[in-house]
């Protein structure tokens, strides 16, 4: 007899893989808030599969920091730190300097063309307002130029940084109604510029710049929020 088997067959990991991007997608985009709990029961109901390849997704968002277990063994949606942000920025803004200088001390042997493709991708999700896509692009363009300083510690760290901050970017673009100001496109293209000219001195003074402002710019959205408690049920998708 077998009670945990899936109501279709499929390709091994494939039910896993679609209730990992569709929790993940939708933790991400806020539309499940931080703190919701995430049963197993339940959410093989939602997915019509077996518990297993549940399981097995939230085994992988709780390895990403997305999910939690709490002592009583049951999985919710990580909440928000707020109160860990200080400590996150300054780390954020370290790796922001480190990856971009060092990438600027390789550039005269350095392929850039990932760089430059990933901050296509940026300008196109900023234009059609797209905000996941942006926060995805983002992300893929400051790991292409920390791989360009090839130092996997550092690309490694840089990355989970990235990865935890995208709920508090999808947050601070709705303050925006997801029409990111184009000043974040061009602060991207001064970077290039300065990383493929080798300049290593703009190269740090640009992305400390792009840190700070990025960093007070969350911080005054969220001050703001806090006198008047963010509702997450209004973010939009």
């Amino acid at each position: 007899m077998q009670d945990d088997s899936d109501p279709a067959p499929r390709t091994r990991g494939t039910g896993a893989r679609l209730v990992y991007d569709g929790l993940r997608r939708e933790i991400l985009s806020l539309a499940l808030d931080p703190g919701s709990p995430l049963d197993e029961t339940s959410l093989s109901e939602r997915f019509a599969m077996s518990r297993t390849p549940v399981r097995e997704a939230l085994q992988r968002l709780i390895a990403e920091g997305l999910a939690t277990t709490l002592p009583n063994r049951n999985t919710v949606v990580t909440p928000i730190d707020f109160a860990r942000l200080p400590a996150y920025f300054e780390a954020l803004t370290l790796m922001y300097r480190v990856t971009t200088r060092g990438a600027a001390l390789k550039a005269a042997a350095a392929d850039l063309s990932a760089v430059r493709e990933r901050q296509r991708e940026f300008a196109a999700a900023v234009e059609a307002h797209d905000a996941l896509a942006m926060i995805e692009a983002n992300r893929e363009f400051h790991v292409a130029i920390a791989e360009i300083h090839d130092n996997f510690y550092f690309t490694a760290l840089f990355a989970k940084l990235l990865d935890e901050g995208r709920r508090i970017l999808r947050l601070y673009y709705s303050s925006f109604d997801d029409a990111l100001p184009r000043q974040y496109v061009e602060e991207h293209d001064e970077l290039v510029s300065a990383i493929e000219r080798g300049d290593v001195l703009s190269a740090d003074r640009l992305a400390a710049a792009h840190a700070a402002q990025i960093v007070r710019q969350i911080q005054e959205f969220l001050a703001r929020d806090l006198r008047d408690p963010i509702d997450l049920s209004d973010t939009p998708d």
